[in-house]
């Protein structure tokens, strides 16, 4: 089996990657390789499905962003009585 290092880890990764493997009661190790099958789509069965429509937007705007992205969508949604007649 190969062995790979890693290097420079961010410490909320390691952190987050931590609590998985105490939830999962599992190896730090084990874990890195399940959740590294699982973005990739490899080794079979995934828990979740790839991809969640725009989940990788969640809490990554501003609050001015997402007044913004509010402002707009407010103007979209009132509608146009003719287009009822």
């Amino acid at each position: 089996m190969k062995v790979v290092t890693l290097s420079n880890l961010p410490p909320e990764l390691a952190r987050i990657i931590r609590r998985k493997a105490k939830e999962k009661e599992t190896s730090v190790n084990r874990t890195v390789i399940s959740l590294l099958a699982e973005a990739l789509g490899a080794g079979g069965k995934r828990e979740k499905p790839l991809h969640h429509d725009l989940d990788a937007l969640a809490g990554s705007w501003t609050r001015e962003e997402a007044s913004a992205f509010e402002r707009t969508l407010a103007r979209q949604r009132p509608i146009a009585p003719d287009l009822w007649k």
